[in-house]
Order: structure tokens, then C-alpha cells, then sequence
């Protein structure tokens, strides 16, 4: 078995609290290979912010789960040799089986996911229960969800969204003894999140059912998935070099931000980031089609999504600047 603490990573009690306290979420980016891994690390010793490094399910098979391994202990001997200690996290996203949760415990992830809000509530509970009751052995942190979010992201699907019920939160939090909870409030998976006619605006969070909630659980760690806001920028980028996003939208920023400044203490970033390292891989091949050097596109992907995390830690999720404070 692999110890998390062995790699150098932590677990997210210490920063979710900092957060609740502090008025601001910690940056949970998705990534799938070293570029973006690095783009992630650069940007959080920069910003000076603590960081969960999220892998799905898929990624972990794509990177192959010992690379993984020490792919996350040289993150965090990088950030060291950056001359930083900032908090870094490896956390399984949507886990869907207690079996994939104990591997991703064993092999050095320092939290887990397990994403029962498909099932009956009383089998989610269940589920739950069991991978926190194993996690906590490790001093795991574990993540449970209530309420569906639509969209599309890697193994995870659903053509609608149901809300999260405030009136479960407690009974579910107190039975799973889940650390953190994952709720549904208009946020989507995917880059459409939103079918929108012309002039249409993206419909506004539900904050009245995230107040209800912190009624419930006051001070507990809340979740947002699906919290890409789809940068117009890079899709039209990606159109513009032969890519085909139309209608490609996402969570406005000012609402995210709001959002942070609640209980909301961990937002999921995923798609942006492919979207802006895809919006640079097509426009340096399509500007220089002799290149054939994957540095030659990587790189300049690799500063982009770079640019891209210090905008989110300083200007949408308010972590800049947390990162030595919890070490």
C-alpha cells in the first residue's frame, strides 16, 4: 500500500475549513496528463494557493494508476523545488464503486469520491457509508453527492438535473459521516451546459436552495461540480481553427465567485481547461502546419492553461494567497 502522506500529499479537512472560514473555494482541476499537470502546479505556487489535483475514473486507466502515483509525488517535490509548500490534494472524481475507491485509497490518493446520487437514496447511503468507513482507517477524506447534475463529463452522464433536496443533507451527512458534500444547484457537466434560445441568458444558480442547505449543515464543506463558465474566448478559438462548439456555454464567473463566498469550499474546473489547451493546440498547428514537435504545441498549451488557473484562483475563487497559511 501507498501512503499518501509518503508522497507528500494531504488530505482536505485542513483546507476546506480554511476555506468555509475564509470566504473563498479551493481550485479542484482535472487533469490527464503532464502537461496539464504541471500548467496546474505552476499556476498554484504562482498564485500561492492550495490545490486538489481531481482524476476521474477514466484518466486514472488513461495515465495508468503507478504513473499516477508518482506523477502526483513529483507535483508535489516540483512545487517544493519552486520554493513552495502549498497544499496539494489528489482526489478521485466520481468514483462509482467501493472497489475503485479502496484501489485509488491503496495506490495514494489522500481523497475519494463516491458518487451514489444515481442510486436510491437509502442504497447511496449505503455506498457511501462503506467507502468512508474504509477511507477513514487511512485518514482519507471522502466526498459523497446528492442531487444529479446534467451534461457529460468522462464515464459520467445524465440528459437532466434534479436538484438537491435540502431537507436529506443532514440525515445523510450524519449517516455516511461523508467530509464533504457534492450538491446540485444549476451547475453542469460538460461544455453545454445550458440549451439556450437566442437571447436567452443562462439561468441563475440556485442559491435559495444553497442557503436552505447551510441552514441544515452550517459551516459543512459544500461542492460544486460542473463549475466551467465555457470562456468564450477559447471556443471561438477552437471554431475559428476548424473546431465545431457551437452553443458551447457555461457557469458566468460573478456567480461562481458569489458562490465561493458561502460554504461552497471546493469548485470542480474541468472543461475549461481542455478548452483552452485544445484552443492553442489548433491555432499554432493551423498557424504553422510545418510543426510537428508535440513541444512546439504543448508548450504554448501548457502557458495558456497556466494563465488560465491564476485568473480562476485570483479573480473566481478568491485561494490566492491561502496557500502558506495552511500549510
Amino acid at each position: 500500500m501507498v501512503n499518501y502522506k509518503d508522497l507528500g500529499l494531504v488530505n482536505s479537512t485542513k483546507l476546506f475549513k480554511g476555506a468555509v472560514n475564509g470566504g473563498y473555494a479551493i481550485p479542484a482541476y482535472n487533469f490527464n496528463n503532464m502537461e496539464q499537470l504541471q500548467a496546474i502546479i505552476t499556476a498554484c505556487v504562482e498564485s500561492d494557493s492550495p490545490v486538489i489535483l481531481q482524476v476521474s475514473k477514466g484518466a486514472r486507466n488513461y495515465a495508468n494508476q503507478t504513473m499516477l502515483t508518482h506523477m502526483a509525488e513529483g507535483a508535489v517535490n516540483m512545487a517544493k523545488e519552486m520554493g513552495s509548500d502549498i497544499p496539494i490534494v489528489l482526489h478521485l472524481d466520481h468514483g462509482d464503486s467501493f472497489e475503485l475507491c479502496k484501489s485509488c485509497i491503496e495506490t495514494g490518493f489522500s481523497s475519494v469520491m463516491l458518487d451514489g446520487s444515481h442510486l436510491p437514496y437509502e442504497e447511496n447511503i449505503a455506498l457511501t457509508k462503506k467507502v468512508v468507513d474504509y477511507a477513514h482507517k487511512y485518514d482519507v477524506t471522502v466526498e459523497g453527492e446528492l442531487g444529479v447534475l446534467a451534461g457529460i463529463e468522462d464515464e459520467v452522464e445524465a440528459e437532466t438535473s434534479s436538484y438537491t433536496k435540502p431537507e436529506e443533507v443532514e440525515d445523510f451527512v450524519k449517516r455516511t459521516g461523508v467530509d464533504s458534500l457534492a450538491i446540485s444547484i444549476g451547475t453542469s457537466h460538460g461544455a453545454y451546459k445550458f440549451k439556450l434560445k437566442e437571447g436567452e441568458k443562462v439561468p441563475p444558480l440556485r442559491f435559495d436552495i444553497l442557503e436552505e442547505i447551510e441552514k441544515k449543515i452550517p459551516g459543512f464543506a459544500i461542492v460544486l461540480h460542473g463549475s466551467s463558465s465555457v470562456i468564450p474566448e477559447y471556443v471561438e478559438t477552437i471554431n475559428t481553427y476548424g473546431g465545431n462548439l457551437e452553443g458551447a456555454v457555461g457557469i458566468p464567473e460573478e456567480q461562481l465567485r458569489k458562490a465561493a463566498k458561502s460554504a461552497v469550499c471546493k469548485i470542480n474546473i474541468d472543461s475549461d481547461g481542455r478548452l483552452a489547451m485544445t484552443a492553442k493546440i489548433r491555432e499554432v498547428l493551423a498557424k504553422k502546419p510545418e510543426v510537428f514537435d508535440p513541444r512546439k504545441y504543448l508548450g504554448p498549451a501548457r502557458e495558456l492553461l497556466k494563465e488560465l488557473y491564476i485568473h480562476k484562483n485570483q479573480k473566481v475563487l478568491g485561494s490566492a494567497g491561502h496557500g502558506k497559511e495552511l500549510t
